[in-house]
């Protein structure tokens, strides 16, 4: 079965979600940005997949494509998104609106614009059980008991409030509830805990995990955080200026990162730091314009070890052992010293 057919026989062997080489541009007055360039990642189902990198690496931008809320200026200019088997970029506009809400759900980085201000909870939550059977009393006792479940306190009376009659954490759970609500197959979490302080993003990560166990979805799981990343995700794919350059298991990228700005990423992470000190690592130089076409490898302005190569090719995949793979000249040189 190949990815241009559109409606393949779902397989239980096959990841829920497979993106294959995906290339998404947006069009501005100064040029085409390549926001997206060949990006291939396998998202299992019952498993967590975490997508790191820094501002501006394409990380939201994958996960919004995923969900097809793209800009008017968005255009995907190849590749495929196959979902259950089917390939959402072929689908229609009535095909994709079904699978929302039900087998696909988000939540949205900023809690407080993620829910309607002028509406009660309630109306909300039972809003988006629309696909689902029932009267509304039964879907408003759905609600209270997802509400119990992410750790609202007296649920059946916080049901009535707005949005602004609770705090940013109980915020961020509600919308975890609501997203959850429906039993998707593939959760997208967009930095769901950038707006909360440290304590309470353990809460949350806590909370998704042991909610992601209990329904048995799968999560696309954006994050900056590498702490959260390691104790949440299964499974971990490093983006860099709209490439991932490295992906595989958590346990292996962190313990055996392959690509240089991999190694960099965990080098300045402020968990990793053992001796005190007032100045936190930094990766040197900026992440570059994605304007027009790119050959080479675009790490190379920042990278310690660049040399004629990867000024002139683009790095290509290589596997290091059974299950990670990363774009680096680098390991193309080590493999012909080892040879």
């Amino acid at each position: 079965m190949t990815h241009d057919d559109p409606t393949p026989p779902p397989s239980s062997s096959r990841p829920l979600l497979e993106i294959c080489d995906l290339n998404l541009d947006f069009g501005t007055p100064r040029g085409r940005i390549h926001a997206l360039r060949n990006v291939s990642l396998d998202v299992p189902a019952a498993q967590v997949v975490g997508i790191v990198g820094e501002s501006g690496s394409g990380k939201s931008t994958l996960a919004y494509t995923v969900m097809g809320l793209l800009a008017e200026n968005a255009d995907v200019t190849a590749g495929s998104i196959l979902f259950e088997g089917r390939d959402l970029l072929t689908m229609t506009a009535q095909g994709r609106r079904s699978l929302l809400g039900d087998r696909l759900s988000m939540i949205f980085q900023d809690p407080m614009t993620a829910l309607n201000p002028v509406r009660t909870i309630e109306s909300q939550m039972i809003d988006i059980q629309h696909h689902e059977q029932g009267s509304r009393s039964e879907k408003r006792a759905r609600a209270v008991d997802m509400l119990h479940r992410v750790g609202i306190p007296d649920p059946k009376n916080r049901l009535g409030a707005y949005p602004h009659q609770f705090s940013g954490g109980m915020r961020q759970r509600v919308c975890i509830a609501m997203a959850l609500l429906v039993k998707p197959a593939l959760l997208v979490a967009d930095e769901p805990t950038t707006a909360l302080d440290a304590t309470l993003e353990v809460q949350i990560i806590h909370l998704l995990k042991d909610l992601q166990k209990e329904i048995g979805c799968s999560i696309l799981f954006v994050s900056h955080h590498l702490g959260a990343v390691a104790e949440l995700c299964d499974r971990v794919a490093v983006m860099y200026a709209g490439e991932v350059v490295e992906q595989g298991a958590v346990r292996d990228i962190f313990r055996n990162p392959a690509h240089p700005y991999t190694r960099a990423l965990l080098e300045c992470d402020p968990g990793r730091i053992r001796k005190s000190t007032r100045t936190l690592p930094t990766i040197p130089g900026e992440v570059p314009s994605l304007l027009g076409a790119k050959v080479g490898c675009i790490f190379r302005t920042r990278c310690q070890h660049a040399f004629d190569r990867c000024v002139q090719e683009n790095p290509v995949e290589y596997r290091i052992g059974v299950d990670q793979v990363a774009r680096c000249h680098l390991l193309g040189q080590e493999r012909l010293v080892s040879a």
